[in-house]
């Protein structure tokens, strides 16, 4: 059921329609089914069953979950009631790599009602109050992921890598968009274009990236829970095909000092439900439209907070930067740094790009929980347009070369430095504890505030080097 049900009993599908899914999964070959419910970080948890017990899944008595117990969300204790998932059979996908199996995204309930920490369930509600509003999300995504590999030692190393071949070092040429690499890499990237486009994705290219054995799978934009549930079936699509070539995935933004960073740009564009298939945001005739402007005003108003959602650990600070010395390809890092907009500014949080009218997060990675991502986005969006707020002039400037004086006189503030800044800015914003609720907003903040004090209890090898004979 791909609209929000206030009940648990308004979740349950049709009848008619739990046999034509079930149909429809025998004549393809699947056996075992995956239903698939959403933790707190955007990880998909399940307890697969056979397809024998495919209608007591759909109506909510297969498997039972003491999420509670697993998922960071300590407000409920041992001797309460579990969750229940309910299957969306509009959101079925046949695995490629064996297709006896297939997963199906789901809704928790707790109680008979939605259960207040599934995030699924929160992007359900930002799209029943934006239509409420007037409006519809649609969202492309930009997943950016590296192919690494453990070498004879056990040694994770990149899987495209000349390198870590040969005992002659050579001065290392660009990997970005280089023909031989992307060569190198096409056993692995064509099993995943073939696969994308047999899922009906509609790919447009796959990008050799800056980083040694980093990519880029574009595929095209659609409404905002499918491209939730598409994300999430391609992180763990990734992961197995490459298995299949002897390698894994991270997506980890920076691995290495050297690495260009891995996001996950969101391109958002909206409708308006009383004129479906219009592009809200402008057009080839007319430009980029007043709502396109009030939109990043609501963006732009909740930046801070939205960022500890899209980029939400430790990591993902360390490549929102301008700069970084050893860099491979250049120094510039075409990282976001500030929260700002402009046309085709690739250094600004908010990009309005030359091809397309859409608002690009830049802003984002592949750690997010897509679903909290999107319900922060459309919803902020939604308040922009709504209350039309002004977003000011566009910055078509290089950020990294500006000054602080240039940015106090604009009135351009700096993305958070690190994962607190964020976090505090999460904590602050009304906005967000209205889309995750206050349950879900506080066992958020209350795991990255623990997980930014362990990451300052460990001491790393560059404070020892800093440190250790200097003082």
């Amino acid at each position: 059921m791909t609209t929000y049900a206030d009940t648990f009993a308004e979740a349950l599908p049709d009848k008619d329609r739990i046999a034509e899914v079930r149909a429809q999964l025998e004549e393809a070959g699947v056996k075992y089914v995956l239903s698939s419910w959403i933790d707190l970080f955007g990880i998909p948890k399940t307890k697969p069953v056979p397809m024998s017990d495919f209608e007591r899944l759909c109506m909510g008595k297969g498997p039972q979950f003491a999420v509670h117990s697993i998922s960071y969300v300590p407000e409920l204790s041992p001797a309460d009631s579990d969750q229940v998932m309910v299957p969306d059979l509009d959101a079925v996908y046949i695995c490629p790599w064996d297709k006896t199996m297939a997963i199906i995204f789901a809704d928790l309930f707790w109680e008979g009602k939605p259960y207040n920490v599934c995030p699924r369930q929160a992007l359900k509600r930002a799209i029943r109050d934006g239509a409420a509003e007037g409006y519809t999300g649609y969202a492309g995504i930009e997943p950016e992921f590296i192919a690494m590999r453990f070498d004879e030692q056990g040694k994770p190393v990149k899987a495209i890598d000349d390198e870590t071949r040969t005992a002659i070092t050579s001065r290392r040429q660009a990997f970005g968009y280089d023909v031989e690499f992307s060569l190198d890499s096409m056993p692995f990237l064509k099993d995943m274009i073939d696969i994308l486009e047999d899922l009906g994705w509609n790919v447009h290219d796959v990008v050799a990236e800056g980083a040694y054995s980093q990519f880029e799978l574009d595929f095209h934009y659609t409404d905002l829970l499918e491209m939730a549930d598409r994300l999430v079936f391609l992180r763990i699509l990734l992961k197995e095909i490459a298995k299949k070539h002897g390698m894994f995935i991270t997506f980890m933004p920076k691995p290495t000092i050297g690495d260009w960073r891995s996001g996950a740009h969101i391109n958002l564009s909206m409708q308006s439900v009383d004129n479906p298939g219009v592009n809200l945001f402008g057009s080839d005739d007319d430009g980029w439209s007043d709502e396109s402007r009030y939109a990043v005003g609501g963006l732009m108003a909740h930046a801070e907070a939205l960022t500890a959602i899209t980029c939400p650990t430790v990591n993902s600070y360390n490549g929102l930067v301008p700069r970084v010395g050893g860099f491979e390809g250049g120094t510039v890092t075409w990282a976001p740094t500030n929260i700002t907009y402009g046309y085709n500014n690739r250094s600004a949080q908010f990009r309005l790009p030359q091809s397309r009218y859409c608002i690009e997060n830049r802003a984002a990675d592949m750690c997010m929980n897509v679903y909290l991502a999107l319900a922060m986005s459309l919803t902020a969006a939604v308040n922009g347009i709504v209350n039309k707020i002004e977003p000011g002039p566009a910055t078509d400037r290089d950020l990294y070369e500006m000054t602080k004086e240039e940015f106090e006189t604009l009135g351009i503030r700096r993305l958070p430095r690190n994962l607190m800044a964020a976090t505090e800015a999460l904590r602050d914003d009304k906005m967000a504890e209205s889309v995750m609720g206050t349950t879900m907003r506080d066992s958020y903040l209350a795991y990255k505030v623990d997980e930014w004090e362990r990451y300052h209890q460990a001491v790393t090898d560059w404070e020892v080097q800093e440190y250790l004979r200097l003082y």
